[in-house]
Order: C-alpha cells, then sequence, then structure tokens
C-alpha cells in the first residue's frame, strides 16, 4: 500500500482469497447489562451461523452473570472472563486469542452499546471474501453517524485525519471499531507487541496491517450513537491516542531517513 507505486496492494489484490471459515464476533463488556442480551440477539439473527465471545472485565453490574445465562441457552454464545478493567485493547487481544486458539476463520470486533449495527454484518463479510480486513467506516461515502454532537463528529474525524496524514495510511476512518479480520491477518500482526488501549489500538491495528501489506477494505456503515448506559471515551484515552500516534509518525519518519525501515515498534 505505502511500498512504492502501490506494488504490495497490487499484489494483495491480484491473489486469491481462501474460504472464510466460522466468524466469531467478540463483544467486549464492562457494565453493558442494559444491553449485552439485545446486541448478542440481535448477532445471532443477522449471522445465525456466527459465534459470539463476550469478554467481560469482571462488570460490577452484573453483565457476567448475564452473558453466562446467555451462553447456557445458546451453544454458539461463549463468555471469557477477565480479572477486572483494563482497557478496551486489552479486552480484543484476549478474545483474538481466544479465537485463534479454536481455529475461527474470521475474527470481528464490535462494541456491546450498538453503535455498531450487527444488521450490517453481512456487508462486512461479504467484503472480507475479497480482502484480509474490512474496516466499517463512518467516513467513506455512504457512511455517517447518528446522534452524535458536532464536537464529538469534530473529534472523531479530526483524529482519524491526523493519523492517516501522520502515518500515511490510505484509511479514511482509521480509529473505527467494527472489524472483521481473517485469522491469517491477525496472526502476521505481531499482536505480541501491541500495547496500546482505546482509539489507539484501532490504529495500532490499522497501521501494522498496512506495513505488512495486506488488503484493507472500507465499507460504509451507520454508527448509532449509544441509548443506554455511559460511553467508555475518556479524555486519557484521547491524549494516549494523540501522544502514540505522534511518536509512531516521528519515528518512521526518522527510520526512513537513517535507512531503517518503521512501522509496527511500540
Amino acid at each position: 500500500m505505502n511500498d512504492g507505486d502501490g506494488t504490495l496492494a497490487a499484489r494483495a489484490q491480484d491473489r486469491r482469497f481462501g474460504p472464510l471459515g466460522t466468524a466469531l464476533v467478540i463483544i467486549p463488556t464492562y457494565n453493558e447489562a442494559e444491553n449485552i442480551k439485545a446486541i448478542v440477539g440481535r448477532v445471532r439473527k443477522a449471522v445465525p451461523e456466527a459465534h459470539v465471545l463476550v469478554a467481560d472485565d469482571n462488570s460490577p453490574d452484573g453483565t457476567g452473570k448475564l452473558a453466562d445465562e446467555l451462553a447456557a441457552e445458546d451453544g454458539q454464545v461463549h463468555v471469557l472472563h477477565r480479572k477486572g478493567k483494563e482497557g478496551l485493547g486489552a479486552a480484543y487481544l484476549a478474545g483474538f486469542r481466544w479465537g485463534l486458539e479454536r481455529d475461527y476463520g474470521v475474527l470481528i470486533e464490535m462494541d456491546a452499546d450498538g453503535s455498531h449495527q450487527p444488521e450490517e454484518l453481512p456487508r462486512l463479510l461479504t467484503a472480507l471474501k475479497g480482502a484480509d480486513l474490512v474496516l466499517g467506516s463512518r467516513w467513506v461515502p455512504g457512511g455517517r453517524v447518528v446522534n452524535w454532537p458536532r464536537s464529538r463528529e469534530f473529534l472523531s474525524r479530526g483524529g482519524s485525519t491526523y493519523s492517516r496524514l501522520m502515518l500515511d495510511v490510505p484509511i479514511r476512518d482509521v480509529t473505527g471499531g467494527y472489524r472483521a479480520f481473517r485469522r491469517e491477518t491477525l496472526e502476521g500482526l505481531g499482536l505480541d507487541q501491541v500495547a496500546s488501549q482505546g482509539y489507539c489500538f484501532q490504529v495500532d491495528l490499522a497501521r501494522r496491517a498496512v506495513r505488512a501489506g495486506y488488503h484493507v477494505v472500507e465499507v460504509p456503515i451507520t454508527f448509532v450513537e449509544r441509548e443506554l448506559g455511559d460511553s467508555k471515551m475518556s479524555r486519557d484515552i484521547v491524549v494516549e491516542a494523540l501522544w502514540r500516534v505522534t511518536s509512531w509518525g516521528v519515528g518512521e519518519r526518522v527510520s526512513k531517513l537513517t535507512g531503517r525501515r518503521g512501522g509496527t515498534s511500540r
């Protein structure tokens, strides 16, 4: 993609992509008791053949217990109980490892609050038949957000634009978290080296995919602001993202000047 006249991108698009295999939808939760039953039900209805993994960070509101009840009723629903709140990135990494160990062919990131609509998941999976990674994008033609204040949209658009320019990645929605990975893609991203969280975690995986030459496709989605529960967005998440993206971008530019390859450093 960014390897001189698009050689890697052309190579990726020319190669044959194998069958997808069984999909695992990973839903990290922390205090999502009001949302978990509805979102799991919508996933199971939208893509009946998919499995669901609820990765719960020991939610005080009983989300984990509710997820256990869903799993007891449905053999395609699973629960990963974690010791405590460690952040979105850590929850997804644990979910990825759980899914890879059990040979799932596709691993999907999805929020628990309904902002990522399960009804749009078939579109992502269709696109993945000819890609290594598919991003549900708010900022490509056809994508949009619902019930966001202008300040939130400005922050999100600005964060994606800054990341795209700073890291030189051809992705419009770099910070988006509705994603479908082939298992081979995740296995090639160096997940053991990923330490970032929140928005920054999503940026990190996207840049690693681009640097590794994977074929990344964006499809439009409608992002709907949560109606129940509290947002996990915080000032610390935004500050971490800004600091890490700047650090990566500067590091890669220095590496190019000194003749060394940058890309996947922490």
